[in-house]
Order: structure tokens, then sequence, then C-alpha cells
């Protein structure tokens, strides 16, 4: 680690919903930020206006302040290197460009879309399927490399629409050492002449990432390994601007796959296969289509970020649950693995489980109750939080606690009688009528007290208290499913569970 503050920077493009790959991305960036004392900074990239979709930007801080990945710098919130979004900074980029293109590293390109469009009709019938702008043919295309000094200068002067590309070498080596891969090296030949200015005066990526990362004074860059063919450029860029010793430190993250590990994950993959890789919903303002969110499908904050920083990364122990204090603790870039991580649904779950099953009650009764709202349903928070504790061991989601609860809400309108019928008789229909009764003068409405009572009654009846159990359940549920039983009558309360056997036995004698 050099003696520099640690500045590092998540840099979107507000061009739809997040992937979860980039929010492991936000992720890795701010437990590294963290774990050395260092700023965490979100710069919007909007310099490819034909790309931008109106309310991305506010969707992507949204999905960080749900994350709790609140960045220390923001469009939002300043700060000493703003502005932060590109295209508040239109103004800063071209002085870069032409200072490139007078030191030869770059030049200006003329070339109309026909042009460029004919250029790649004739590669192709070469057999080059895959044309590029690079150094075999720039110097058969309108450009200053080709046209001379003063025939550009004439096309500047009358300002015909022009971009500025970089100089590819054609012989030399690129090589910087990767945090996560090592050494890595590219042939400079292999890379086409990227545009760093366009036609309009924005630049394009490769310029603005080096220029806004120079001067925010980043000095570790993350970013997903699908950048890595880009790196040549960026680091010409960095070597040509004069500020190599600036540059930041480097580390490509591995992919996320599909589940079968073949390919990257997309949201077509998560569509086909039913679970979400959106971090909260996403509705595209022009099809108006809505791509569900890890958020909406139930999913805790808490465990949606332990389950991401579990995607190519470990920190050697064995160890699955990280509470975010020990995630800064503990991370590493090192300890990111360089191959690509599967994605697993089911895992996924299992983290929101385990999560759900420590959050105190009363949490869980909060973030449950929008669900019993949407149902029309009015419960007290402290009954809400007693059901949500007895039931949450079986939950993956939020939502699920009505699943597993909902006959806490209202009275069964069914019964499985058939359960109950193979063995049912008089016996069991007096001792739940005479039970009723003892229930009235229980003082303690509590689960020993009533277990208690349940089971002198049945040694009084001689019944086993056994074959008295599930049609108890029954009465109370409609069904073969819940809680423990004497917990379930404690919840619903005295005048609750007398009412439901009293509706229950009515119900099975006329079955």
């Amino acid at each position: 680690m050099s003696q520099k503050k640690v500045r590092v920077r998540f840099a979107p493009s507000p061009t739809g919903g997040l992937h979860l790959g980039g929010v492991r991305t936000v992720l890795f960036n701010y437990l590294f930020a963290r774990h050395h004392g260092g700023d965490f900074v979100l710069r919007i990239e909007d310099t490819d206006q034909t790309r931008f979709v109106a309310g991305a930007e506010e969707y992507i801080m949204e999905c960080l302040r749900w994350c709790g990945l609140e960045p220390d710098e923001s469009p939002l919130k300043g700060g000493p290197y703003g502005p932060y979004r590109q295209s508040e900074r239109k103004a800063l980029y071209r002085r870069y460009a032409e200072q490139l293109v007078e030191a030869g590293h770059a030049y200006y390109a003329f070339d109309t879309p026909e042009e460029l469009e004919a250029m790649r009709e004739v590669e192709k019938a070469k057999g080059n399927y895959a044309p590029q702008y690079n150094h075999t043919v720039r110097s058969v295309m309108r450009n200053s490399l080709s046209l001379g000094e003063a025939e550009t200068k004439a096309l500047l002067e009358k300002g015909a629409p022009h971009v500025i590309r970089i100089r590819m070498p054609e012989e030399e080596e690129v090589k910087f050492s990767d945090m996560i891969r090592g050494e890595v090296s590219f042939q400079a030949s292999t890379v086409d002449d990227k545009v760093l200015l366009k036609a309009d005066g924005m630049p394009t990526y490769h310029l603005a990432v080096v220029v806004d990362d120079y001067l925010m004074k980043i000095t570790h860059a993350f970013r997903g390994e699908e950048w890595l063919p880009s790196a040549p450029v960026h680091i010409l860029l960095w070597k040509y601007l004069g500020w190599e010793a600036d540059m930041p430190q480097w580390a490509h993250l591995p992919l996320i796959l599909k589940p079968d590990g073949n390919g990257k994950l997309s949201k077509r993959d998560g569509d086909r296969l039913g679970f979400p890789v959106y971090a909260m919903n996403w509705t595209d303002p022009k099809t108006n289509e809505l791509t569900r969110g890890f958020r909406e499908n139930g999913f805790l904050p808490e465990a949606f970020v332990n389950m991401l920083a579990m995607l190519g990364w470990n920190d050697g122990s064995g160890q699955e649950i990280f509470s975010m204090a020990e995630l800064i603790e503990k991370f590493s870039i090192e300890r990111v693995h360089k191959g690509g991580a599967k994605f697993d649904y089911e895992k996924a779950k299992w983290f929101n489980h385990q999560y759900i099953i420590q959050t105190p009650d009363d949490k869980l009764a909060a973030l449950f109750q929008p669900v019993l709202k949407e149902k029309g349903i009015a419960a007290d928070d402290a009954y809400v939080a007693r059901i949500a504790g007895l039931v949450k061991e079986r939950c993956h989601f939020i939502n699920e606690i009505w699943d597993h609860g909902f006959f806490f809400f209202a009275k069964p309108e069914k019964y499985d009688v058939d359960a109950v019928k193979p063995k049912w008789s008089a016996e069991k229909q007096a001792f739940f009528e005479e039970w009723t009764s003892a229930l009235e003068m229980l003082s303690d409405f509590t689960f020993t007290p009533i277990e208690e009572s349940f089971k002198q009654l049945a040694a009084a009846k001689g019944i086993k208290p056994g074959e008295l159990q599930l049609p108890f359940r029954i009465m109370l549920c409609g069904g073969k499913f819940g809680p423990p039983v004497f917990a379930i009558a404690e919840t619903l309360g005295k005048g609750e569970t007398i009412e439901r056997i009293q509706q229950a036995l009515a119900a099975f004698a006329g079955s």
C-alpha cells in the first residue's frame, strides 16, 4: 500500500437497473475503502447522452442507500473534487484530448458514418470479419495523419465534424500489475484507435475515466473483468498525459456467472430461471417493463450484501455469515478469486433465511406490516412481532411470514376435516366441549398452563394427548401446519382460542 490516502470510486452509467454484479463492485470498493480508512466516491458517467435513461441516477443512489453502502462524495453529497457527473465536467476534457494530439499520441478523424461503413465493407471483403479503425487502416482514412497539416487546419477552422482518436502504437507491449491477476500484458497493435472525444465534444469513457481518476486522486480502480481489453488504452493514456506516477492500482473483478457456469449472468437469465438480478425493482420508462429486484422479492439488505461478498471472495476461514463490521475488518482484495463465481439463488435464499432468523422480532414486524397493509389487515405491532418470532425459522423471505402465519389474522374458513374424521369420536367431541370451560377458568393463558390443562383433562378422560393435538391444531389453523399448537393458542388469546374450538366443533359435527 502506498502512503496516499485510499480513494476508490464506483462510476456507473445511468442507463437502467443496477445488476447485482454492479452492486458487488460497489461493495468491494466500499469494503476496501473502509478497511484502509479511505474515501468511497460515486461518480456518474453520463457522457453518452444517447443511452441516458431518466430516473436511473436516482435509482442507483437509492440502491446504495438500501444496501448501506453510502458514498463519501457523490452528486448528492458533493465533495472537494466535484462536479461528480461527467456531463457537468464537459469543459475539462477537450484540453487533455488536444494535449494528446499535440504530443502525437492522438489525432483528429473527420470520417463520416458512410466512410466508416465503407471501410468495414472493404475489410470484410478481405476476410477481416471484425474490422477496426487501427494502425492498418488509419493511413487510408480521413484524419490528420493522412491529410496533412494544412488540410487538417482548414477543416478545423471551418468547423468540420470530427472526433479525436488515440494513436495506438504499432509495436509495443503494454504491461501492468493487477491486484487480483498479477502481471498482465497486451500487444498494443491488437487494440483499435479508440475515440477519446466525440463530435459533440463529449469524452468517451476511455478519456473521461482517466482524466477523472487523476483529478479526483483515485488510488485504486476496481472494475469488472470485461474492462480488461480496454486496459491498454487507459494505461497508455496515463503515460501519455504524464500522470503515470499517479496511476491507480488496478483490480479486475471476476464475472458473476449463470448458475450452470456457462457465461455471464444476465437479466434474461433471471427472467428465464425465475429470480431477480437487479438490486431493486426497475421499471423501464420507455417500455414500462418491470424487472423485479432482490429488495422487492423479500431480501434483507444485510443478507443481500453478505451474499454478494461471498461471490468471488472469502476470508479463508470457511465462515459465511459476516456483519458489515466483520466484512470491513477482514476484506482483502488479494483474496478475491480470479475465476468467475456461479450465482446460486438457493444459496442466496439461504443467506436471507439466516438473517431473518437472527433479526429481532420487532424489526421483522415492521418489515412485514406493509404486506398486511396491502391485504387490508390492521394488526398491533407487538402481536405481529409475536407471530414473526413463531414462524421466522420457516421463512426465507419477509412475505413468507404470511404463508406460515396467515391463520393468526383470521379464523379458518375451512378445515382439513379429512385429517380428523377417521379418528374423531364422541369422546373427543366431549373433551373439547369440556376443555373450553376449563380454559375459561385459566388465569394465566400462556403456553405451559394451556398445555398442562390440556394434558390433565386428556388423562382424566383416558385419551392420549397425541390423538387430540392434531384436531386442536386444525381447529386453530384449518390444517396440519403452523408452529407449536399451544404457542398458537397463547398468541391468539383465550377468547379467540375458545371461539375457534367452538366454531370447528360445529363444522366437524356437520361434516
